[in-house]
């Protein structure tokens, strides 16, 4: 028998809570980097918004699941990019997966370290004080893209 994905779908709360975020996005304020992001469906073709928070490490910046293989990561892992949106301000990127290898990890640890605060329940236990075998184990269970914003 194949095992699921994780994927731990927002509650009411938490989904009230991204249409705040998304609202106050929209409206040009951020709340510590977080953004809109839209990214076509792969099945409705149609843009899906959700906040999310863009995470810089090293120099590069990423797009991190921490609800694991959730509805955008499926879009986005079709279309391949998509908008980031704070207020007038729409940056359209690609983005490309990364593989669950001690990079994605080094992703993940620094991640956690900088948002740790608001997703620590949703990595079952892994933190950013967690040994680098405990955070690769974790990497399969949330997907990590690298967006590059156009021009």
């Amino acid at each position: 028998m194949t095992q699921q994905p994780y994927y731990l779908r927002a509650n009411a709360s938490a989904q009230r809570m991204n249409m705040v975020i998304g609202w106050l996005a929209r409206r040009g304020i951020s709340l510590l980097g977080s953004a809109e992001m839209s990214v076509r469906g792969r099945k409705s073709g149609r843009m899906q918004r959700i906040p999310v928070n863009p995470h810089r490490h090293e120099g590069a910046q990423y797009l991190v699941s921490a609800r694991g293989h959730s509805q955008w990561v499926r879009n986005m892992r079709v279309a391949g990019g998509g908008e980031l949106r704070v207020g007038r301000k729409v940056r359209t990127f690609t983005a490309v997966e990364i593989a669950d290898d001690d990079q994605k990890a080094r992703i993940l640890r620094a991640y956690l370290k900088r948002w740790g605060w608001e997703v620590n329940q949703y990595f079952q236990g892994v933190t950013v004080k967690s040994t680098d075998a405990e955070l690769l184990a974790a990497c399969p269970d949330h997907p990590v893209f690298r967006i590059t914003v156009a021009g």
